[in-house]
């Protein structure tokens, strides 16, 4: 039988023996180009009249909450690239802006009064929005990997 201290030792002195292995650092690096410094956030939410459904013209509604904001996203495959028609609401004011960034791309769209922003042509795979309001942290969505 095994004794629960020697166990738990072996496993840190054998922890720092081995190198990291290099694919290992280098996705570390890859992922921690995708952060965004002091952002929150906005997690999944349900919602009646959006619950990340498919509509028959192939759209996804996904609705996004955190730190008093809402995003409502309508995103539409078509032709092979995705289509994003959101809004932020409420308002997040003069200035704010919204970056619909997928790994290899990432768009810059104003924010209009009604909160609604559009960006097309994006490549399917993994999407996440991200909204820069000034004098506030930003607020980005979870990624979610959009299918053709």
């Amino acid at each position: 039988m095994i004794n629960d201290e020697y166990f738990l030792a072996a496993l840190r002195l054998a922890a720092g023996n081995d190198p990291i292995p290099s694919r290992v650092s280098a996705a570390a690096r890859d992922l921690f180009r995708f952060r965004v410094p002091r952002a929150v956030t906005a997690a999944f939410s349900e919602c009646a009249a959006i619950r990340g459904t498919r509509d028959d013209d192939g759209s996804h509604l996904v609705r996004f909450v955190a730190a008093g904001l809402t995003f409502d996203l309508e995103v539409t495959v078509g032709d092979g690239l995705i289509d994003v028609a959101g809004q932020v609401s409420p308002y997040p004011g003069e200035g704010a802006l919204v970056d619909v960034r997928t790994p290899h791309l990432t768009l810059t769209a104003r924010i209009a009064h009604t909160g609604h922003f559009i960006a097309t042509g994006l490549p399917p795979g993994w999407l996440s929005v991200v909204c820069h309001r000034p004098g506030h942290a930003p607020v980005q969505t979870r990624w979610v990997r959009i299918r053709p």
